[in-house]
């Protein structure tokens, strides 16, 4: 078999639908697998999925066993050649495992190959690449260098900000929401750390490829959407976990040669970066105005959408494109993930943006303006 897909569910049941109806596109002709670990959703993921995808083999978990060793129970069970691990928040294209797959059969000694992502309002996601987190990178991107000079090579390092977009070309850290990487490198090098529960665990894995011998590589010539933040939380105990990870690749990784006062103080100014990451996270309550919607795309998925938007208190029927609040890019066969993923980069900044599949329980949306995700349940 040439290909595994493994992607972690926890509590984002119409988001992994919409997922795995793209994977399953993508794979079209592959000799590939699909696993889903449900990590103790609890809120009826698998029995809702479940029926609808046969081909899918699942794992379900008792207990929320972190997203590392979830991964790695996959990873046992897998019998592919490459492993792709994704996010459960994400749409792939359809051309998008063949492309992975014929750049990454291309190159010598490659260790994982991350691919170029944008969130669902179409910007750009600078983590999609990035240099490992050395101390001396991890204080540019704490005090604030990285933000104020984007495009130099000696403090913008960590998103990799003074290289160009393309072509591909080496990158130290991938991000675990899509990584593809071999087989073999992954037995040499070895899985996921279990130790980090969440977050960071991406960027340990990354490092200790390329300490291994192998190369990871940004590939730019194909697309994903990822709904960031979804299948985890931005709230403040999320948020104090991904700081505590930081603190633990640094402790694992660079805990030598630092006097003790440099590895204080870079411990304080994580923590004092996590203050200012949790005052962020307060939401700002919507406006109750009704929005103004437009559905674009495949006949048969507007179709099934017009009865609910007609009958939506929260939504209604614009007059055209140029007058919506809002379009939702309905995919089917007349419309694929590409086309969508394509509009998405092109669509005029004054309007949100959401998603239907034909068959989906619902619409998904990660465009509004505070970045907080939105699941329109038929």
């Amino acid at each position: 078999m040439i290909l595994s897909v493994i992607i972690i569910n926890y509590r984002v049941p119409y988001f992994l639908e919409l997922c795995l109806r793209s994977v399953g596109k993508a794979l079209q002709g592959l000799d590939a697998e699909i696993i889903v670990v449900d990590n103790h959703s609890a809120d009826g993921s698998a029995d809702l999925l479940r029926p609808l995808f046969p081909e899918v083999k699942w794992i379900l978990n008792t207990k929320n066993t972190g997203f590392a060793h979830a991964n790695n129970q996959a990873l046992e069970h897998s019998v592919g050649e490459y492993i792709l691990f994704l996010n459960p928040d994400t749409i792939i294209p359809e051309d998008f495992a063949r492309k992975c797959l014929s750049f990454i059969q291309s190159l010598r000694r490659p260790g994982g190959i991350g691919v170029r992502m944008i969130d669902g309002s179409g910007r750009f996601l600078k983590e999609s690449r990035r240099g490992f987190p050395s101390p001396w990178v991890a204080f540019c991107k704490l005090s604030g260098l990285t933000a104020l000079f984007p495009r130099s090579r000696r403090f913008a390092q960590y998103y990799l900000g003074y290289l160009p977009p393309t072509p591909a070309h080496p990158a130290p850290v991938l991000s675990g929401a899509c990584l593809w990487v071999s087989r073999s490198a992954l037995e040499k090098a070895g899985a996921f750390d279990e130790t980090f529960f969440l977050y960071a665990e991406d960027i340990d894995l990354s490092y200790r490829l390329e300490k291994a011998g192998y190369t990871n590589y940004y590939f730019p010539d194909t697309t994903i959407i990822h709904f960031k933040g979804e299948s985890t939380p931005n709230d403040l105990r999320y948020t104090r976990h991904f700081y505590k990870a930081m603190i633990q690749f640094r402790r694992k990784h660079f805990n030598t040669g630092l006097s003790t006062f440099s590895r204080i103080a870079m411990e304080t100014a994580i923590w004092l970066r996590a203050g200012l990451s949790a005052i962020s996270t307060t939401r700002t309550p919507r406006a109750s105005r009704r929005r103004r919607t437009w559905l674009s795309g495949d006949p048969e998925g507007i179709a099934r959408l017009q009865p609910y938007l007609a009958a939506s208190a929260t939504r209604a029927a614009a007059p055209d494109e140029l007058h919506a609040d809002e379009i939702i890019y309905c995919v089917g066969k007349e419309f694929s993930f590409e086309t969508a993923i394509q509009f998405l980069e092109r669509k005029n900044p004054a309007y949100t943006a959401a998603f239907y599949a034909t068959g989906n329980h619902a619409v998904i949306s990660s465009s509004l303006p505070d970045d907080q995700g939105e699941i329109w349940i038929l």
